[in-house]
């Protein structure tokens, strides 16, 4: 029996807008932010879901919140949905950490899995504990339908994982989750997974671009 679980990244945050790392950095919704987890909240007011779980960092959290009351549920807060450590780039943008070593931001843009930036979370480790979480989430759910909101290279890697995708290639494959954007994952009980829609907005004009 196989169980729906409907991916969504976190709203905007003030680091966003900038495009900057948030990481494991717990950074607040701009109120653009805020207004996409309200969208999000009709969303699943009108596509009901089984259960919802998030990332415990604050901004993911509040991205769910709306949807939660909408449906009058708790959400579950797992560890492992937490967003890469970014390590020296946490606040930066790939442009300034490139500006002071161009020779790491190059590594990094060749195979962000071999060579992430200098005091990061290895993404190979960081993909295992994300789709560890969601196998651990569509157990705990057979046959249902759960809303996920984590974070944007968490859930690339953790794609590419699930669909045998080399995780070095989650940039390229997948170059950005849009905000509150719903990707539909279908997980079977054997382990396999299948990607049955990606950055679908939960609304036709949410503002859910940087």
């Amino acid at each position: 029996m196989s169980t729906t679980l409907l991916l969504a990244r976190h709203g905007q945050t003030i680091w966003h807008a900038e495009n900057r790392y948030a990481g494991i950095s717990d950074v607040p919704l701009t109120d653009t932010g805020r207004a996409q987890a309200e969208a999000l909240g009709r969303w699943a007011a009108a596509h009901p879901v089984d259960a919802i779980w998030t990332s415990p960092l604050s901004r993911a959290v509040a991205t769910a919140d709306p949807a939660c009351r909408a449906l009058d549920l708790t959400p579950h807060r797992e560890p492992d949905l937490r967003e890469c450590d970014f390590g020296v780039v946490e606040g930066r943008t790939l442009a300034e950490f490139a500006a002071e070593d161009p020779t790491a931001a190059d590594a990094f843009r060749a195979d962000p899995v071999a060579h992430p930036f200098p005091g990061a979370e290895d993404p190979a480790a960081a993909a295992a504990r994300g789709s560890a979480a969601l196998r651990r989430i569509a157990a705990a759910h057979p046959g249902g339908r759960v809303l996920v909101v984590a974070h944007n290279s968490l859930l690339r890697l953790v794609l590419c994982t699930l669909l045998s995708i080399p995780p070095a290639e989650y940039r390229r494959v997948f170059p950005r989750l849009r905000n509150v954007a719903i990707s539909e994952l279908r997980m079977n009980t054997d382990g396999s997974a299948a990607l049955l829609s990606l950055n679908v907005p939960c609304e036709p004009d949410v503002p859910w671009n940087y």
